[in-house]
This record gives C-alpha cells, structure tokens and sequence, in this order.
C-alpha cells in the first residue's frame, strides 16, 4: 500500500514539475512577443533630427545646394553648353572633430552632376585596380590583343571638384549649437583657376533633456 501511495505521489510530482516547465516556456514565449518591435521602411528624404551629429538630412542638404549651384553658375552653364567637360573628385577634408563619411557627400555630388548630363567623372580611387587591369590584358598572353583595352590612352580630367567640411560646436548648461560649414570648389587642372566655389551652412541645436545631450 505504501509502494503504492509513494508512485501515486512520484506521478503527481512529475505533473506539477512538467506543468511549471510548460508555464515558464508560455510566460516566456509572452514575454518575446510582447519586447519584439517590428521593422518599416521609411522616408530616406524625411528630416532627420534625432542628434546634433552630422547626419542624412545634411548630407542631402549640401549635395543639393552644390549641384544645384555649380549647374546654374554662368560660367558654368557656359563651359557645359556644347561638351561634357571630364573632371575627379578630390577628398573632401573633414575638419570637424566628428568621424564623418564625406566620401558619402561626393558620391552623392558626383552622381547628382554626372546625371544632369553636363560632366563626365574619371574616378581615381580606381586607378590601382585599372592599371592591374590593363597589365592582365597585355601581359597575361590570356586576352586576344585585337579585343584589348591599351595602356596610355585614357582621357585626362579637366577639373578637379575639392573642398571641406568644417564644425564649431559650442555648449553651456542648458544647450548645444553646432554650427557645419561646406566648402566646394572646382578647378580647371591647365590654369589653375578657381572656376566656381560655393558653401552650404547648417546650424543645429538641441536643449539639454534630464538625462543631459
């Protein structure tokens, strides 16, 4: 009777122990579903303002300005009337004391001028990777030499597209204000010359919440 009462109480512990095992799994389960956030696309053009920081909206800004800027300079829209002039992006120095990509800025500059028709871009972040390139064609004795691109003939750039991106930053107590200034300016390569130059300013500030900037 005993043997008996003790299996009875074994099954019934093996119950309660598999029932709380099933309810921390469900409580569990509740508690993911409940934390989880579901992803949405949203607009790329919308305004951000979630910091201070160099962010999208001021990469648009600028690039919009310069292109819009260098398009309808006069001297410009004169060089551009009958030929697409060839010109090479220079790295745009960061002078701010923030780790920016302005990499980011000219390509979207370069892309926005090479797309209205009126500049051809030779890109020399490449030339490495070009050189190998044509070495493969006329060395590796794997390319037939009739269908082979040749060294030496490639199209010099007339312009150079180059400038800087600058901060001031200042703060007290209750508030912060940075203050970015872009600066591009494109040169004819021959002269020297300066042949248009603009800046884009954007100023940013935010007040100080409870938890501080």
């Amino acid at each position: 009777m005993r043997l008996s009462e003790q299996s009875v109480q074994t099954a019934a512990g093996k119950k309660l122990k598999s029932a709380g095992v099933l309810l921390v799994a469900g409580l569990l389960s509740v508690s993911l579903v409940g934390c989880s956030k579901s992803i949405k696309y949203g607009d790329a053009a919308e305004v951000e303002t979630t910091t201070t920081g160099f962010g999208s909206t001021d990469l648009q800004q600028i690039a919009a300005k310069m292109v819009d800027s260098v398009l309808t300079f006069p001297p410009v829209v004169e060089i551009t009337a009958k030929r697409r002039p060839v010109m090479f992006v220079d790295t745009i120095k960061n002078k701010t004391t923030e780790h920016i990509d302005t990499e980011s800025i000219t390509d979207t500059i370069s892309t926005k001028l090479l797309r209205s028709g009126k500049f051809r871009f030779v890109d020399m972040t490449k030339v490495a990777a070009v050189k190998q390139q044509l070495d493969y064609q006329s060395d590796s004795g794997m390319v037939n030499q009739n269908a082979a691109m040749k060294m030496g003939q490639q199209v010099g750039a007339e312009y150079m597209l180059y400038g800087n991106l600058s901060s001031i930053v200042k703060r007290n107590s209750s508030r912060k204000d940075v203050y970015y200034k872009f600066t591009l300016k494109l040169m004819h390569l021959q002269s020297g010359i300066v042949e248009w130059s603009d800046e884009k300013e954007i100023r940013k500030s935010k007040e100080k919440s409870t938890f501080g900037f």
